[in-house]
């Protein structure tokens, strides 16, 4: 999976936001005063309020969709494999925005687009590997904002998420391009809908157990505590059988799938492996044969901009929430 990620960004400067998007006032912006933030547990001061913002893969340029940024945005990074974009809300911040790579960011789209932010996470665009990194950029003069549920949370070299997954949304939601109220309104929306959602969830020993398949055949590529599908299965009134690992997107066994005997599996589809050939995988691997959302056939897919950090959440929990209440559990 390309853990790349979904959400918006405010910063306290000067903008105002008026109807369905943000309003950004003509005024020197150079002139602005410098905001200081905590991202991923560290404090981190921004100059002046950004105006050709870069943005990593489909939830994280959402965000910014989200809150009718596009005029603040240079350009995005997004493979081509994450589903139709004709029918998103936010079909016309696409046709807007440069769509920089189908690929991943590089320095070289970066400076190419005359970026001051990358908004970005690990994982999700920022990489060790090839030195693509908020180090990096600092250096070439650019300033990055870390996707706060890809943020390294300490308990070992790659485990990411330092929040609730939802809460992580929310703050992304809030700080950077000052468009609070707009912010506030859409975290008002997000929370009233999935607090609908819950009111309908069943309780306790009711709750079914679900587990995330994204991908992988010798083993499984799945979702700890600490990503955005924790929370959207919790929310939904369902249980994450992956929740004691502390991590975010992460590999675990297929004997702890079996032990842990989920009563539904929901599958995460993109990339060149259809839905359906996840699921006919599945449905006919030997291990799986005694578990329950094997046996009962209980398999549920979600898109992967609806399981990654970004404005598609609530509405993710909505539909997963629909899903587990017709679920009777063993």
């Amino acid at each position: 999976m390309r853990r790349t990620l979904i959400a918006a960004l405010c910063l306290t400067a000067t903008v105002t936001a008026s109807g369905c998007g943000a309003n950004v006032e003509t005024a020197d912006d150079a002139r602005s005063p410098a905001v200081t933030l905590t991202n991923c547990g560290r404090q981190v001061t921004y100059d002046r309020v950004p105006r050709r913002v870069v943005t990593n893969d489909v939830g994280i340029t959402e965000i910014m969709f989200a809150l009718g940024l596009e005029d603040r945005m240079a350009g995005f990074a997004m493979p081509d494999d994450k589903g139709d974009l004709t029918g998103v809300p936010w079909k016309e911040g696409y046709e807007k925005v440069k769509w920089l790579s189908k690929d991943q960011l590089t320095k070289e789209n970066v400076l190419a687009a005359r970026a001051d932010l990358v908004f970005a996470g690990w994982n999700y665009g920022f990489r060790e590997e090839d030195g693509f990194t908020p180090g990096a950029l600092k250096k070439l003069g650019i300033p990055s904002y870390v996707l706060t549920e890809s943020c390294h949370n300490g308990r070992s070299g790659s485990a990411r998420g330092i929040m609730p997954p939802l809460d992580a949304l929310y703050t992304d939601l809030g700080k950077l391009f000052g468009v609070e109220d707009r912010a506030v309104a859409l975290v008002a929306g997000f929370k009233k809908r999935i607090a609908d959602v819950r009111a309908q969830a069943p309780e306790g020993a009711d709750r079914p157990e679900v587990f995330l398949y994204d991908s992988g055949q010798d083993t499984p590529f799945t979702a700890g505590r600490y990503a955005a599908p924790e929370q959207i299965i919790s929310e939904a009134g369902g249980v994450n059988v992956m929740h004691d690992v502390q991590d975010s997107w992460t590999t675990v066994g297929w004997e702890t799938v079996v032990e842990r005997d989920p009563d539904v599996i929901v599958i995460c589809d993109y990339g060149d492996t259809s839905a359906e050939q996840k699921k006919k995988f599945l449905l006919n691997h030997p291990p799986l044969r005694g578990v329950s959302a094997v046996k009962n056939r209980r398999v549920f897919v979600l898109d992967y901009v609806d399981l990654v950090e970004s404005p598609r959440n609530p509405s993710a929990v909505a539909r997963l929430g629909a899903y587990l209440r017709t679920v009777e559990k063993r």
